[in-house]
């Protein structure tokens, strides 16, 4: 649209009409007001009928205009040029990142950036591929780090190829996450079947099928046999009535041998060995009998299925009647092992124990003559017995079970009012007059078990207190060289130590 424009100059008043159409102009995205018309070589043209004198201030005001209005619109067009805080226009700049970011994308995931040390992961965190992650079990938090050069490029040698995230971007979609993961354990399914594969091969190259092994040694006359096999073979050797005594008491040997493991032993019973071993304690023979004995103690020993299982097999009185009876040292010795056996840690084989009179046949043990080794492995059985049932009581009060099962079955067993009635309070007193200082300790320690209950009868024996004050002074001679040695936990200050507890007890 066309217009004019008049312009009033003071003093002199003067008009000026401008003939031709004034349009308004851009720069940089500004909208500048119109300005006068200028030729080629950049000079305003002056209106027809004014002269240059007349134009000067028209030109001076059009000019000061024109340059205010350029400085304006380069001012919007560079940031840089603009007399703002720089740190609040980049803070402004990087919110309207942001905001438009998240608008573009709601799933967009903090990237973590590992180094060559292991760093903690927060939730969310999105891991590069190729990464070294863990579980710290001490602090329960996952931390990552980059892998070795080496390894990094083993891990992915069998990843298929395709698009890869990049790392020096700092999100990632999730879908781009699931796509990386599943390419990844693709890459490590293909790498670990490789190298099962190569394991086999290397184990295959190091060792030969047993059927090849059993078929050169068969070539040889040798013959590869289980430990189950040997068992049987065994068995069979010892029941065979065309069988030595000899071959018989070999068997017995090497079946000891075997049984010290508890799943051979649990074997033995599964095919019916353990009842013929048992059988042969009714042997006539007291070698029979000896290593019957033994073999039977070694597979009682802390287990507890054999063990039931002997019980109702009758080997507890078959053990028993060998130790009532007259037989030879060495088969006693066997037999009262295997009954040590029977009787540690099972509450109800000590029931039959004592109902079978097992604490008279003890008794009558120790009182022979010449049997004071098996006076010493009696009184140790006794102390393991009372303090057993000490200990379960103790700990049911720990856990604060009112019944337990096993607590139930130990008070079942009323095994200290036994030994007072059987006497048994002024045998272990006598057993103190033993040389042996093993066996002196042996007895002290089931002196001290059995004080609550035989301190009336400790009270009453005037040999017992003679016998702790000859103790008492003897090992204190012996403790003082152990004190000169520079031992100052020594053997004989434990004796100095026991034998005056009691003393001060009896008191």
């Amino acid at each position: 649209m066309a217009a004019r424009s008049r312009v009033r100059t003071s003093p002199r008043r003067l008009r000026v009409w401008s003939s031709w159409p004034l349009r308004p102009w851009r720069r940089g995205g500004c909208v500048c007001p119109p300005a006068v018309r200028r030729d080629t070589e950049g000079l305003p043209v002056p209106p027809q009928g004014l002269s240059l004198s007349r134009m000067a201030p028209l030109g001076l005001l059009f000019g000061l205009l024109g340059a205010s209005c350029f400085t304006f619109c380069l001012c919007h067009q560079n940031a840089e040029f603009a007399l703002t805080n720089p740190e609040k226009s980049t803070r402004k700049t990087e919110r309207k990142e942001t905001a438009a970011e998240e608008e573009l994308d709601s799933e967009l995931l903090e990237v973590f950036h590992p180094t060559h040390e292991w760093q903690a992961l927060r939730p969310g965190q999105a891991v590069p591929a190729g990464s070294h992650v863990r579980l710290n079990l001490q602090t329960g938090a996952r931390e990552a780090k980059l892998q070795d050069e080496d390894t990094f490029r083993n891990t992915l040698k069998g990843s298929k190829k395709g698009k890869r995230l990049d790392i020096s971007t700092n999100t990632y979609t999730s879908q781009d996450l699931k796509s990386a993961l599943a390419k990844f354990k693709e890459g490590a399914e293909m790498e670990s079947s490789k190298e099962d594969k190569a394991r086999q091969a290397e184990v295959k190259q190091l060792f030969r099928p047993i059927e090849e092994l059993k078929k050169e040694f068969e070539e040889l006359n040798v013959v590869i046999e289980t430990d189950m096999q040997i068992m049987v073979r065994l068995i069979n050797k010892f029941n065979s009535s065309s069988s030595s005594l000899e071959e018989k008491i070999a068997a017995l040997f090497d079946l000891e041998y075997y049984v010290h493991q508890m799943d051979n032993a649990q074997d033995l019973l599964s095919f019916g060995g353990l009842q013929v071993v048992i059988n042969g304690l009714n042997s006539t023979e007291p070698l029979v009998k000896e290593y019957a004995a033994f073999v039977l103690g070694a597979a009682f020993s802390s287990n507890p299925k054999v063990q039931v299982e002997a019980i109702e097999g009758g080997a507890l009185q078959k053990l028993l009647v060998i130790l009532a009876t007259e037989q030879p040292l060495p088969a006693k010795k066997k037999v009262l092992f295997a009954l040590c056996s029977l009787l540690r840690h099972f509450p109800y084989a000590q029931q039959q124990f004592l109902k079978l009179g097992g604490l008279q046949v003890l008794r009558s043990l120790v009182q022979e003559k010449g049997t004071e080794v098996l006076a010493v492995r009696v009184v140790t059985l006794l102390y393991d017995l009372v303090t057993e049932k000490m200990f379960a009581e103790e700990e049911a009060e720990l856990t604060q079970e009112t019944s337990p099962e096993k607590l139930q079955q130990y008070r079942q067993v009323h095994l200290l009012p036994g030994l007072r009635e059987q006497g048994w309070c002024e045998i272990t007193a006598h057993l103190l007059e033993l040389p042996e200082h093993d066996a002196r300790e042996k007895v002290l320690q089931t002196l001290g078990a059995l004080l609550a209950t035989c301190r009336d009868h400790y009270h009453k024996d005037p040999q017992l207190s003679k016998v702790l004050a000859s103790l008492q002074a003897e090992y204190q001679a012996l403790a003082a060289l152990e004190l000169e040695d520079g031992e100052d936990e020594g053997y004989f200050q434990d004796l100095l130590g026991s034998v005056n507890s009691l003393l001060k007890e009896l008191r």
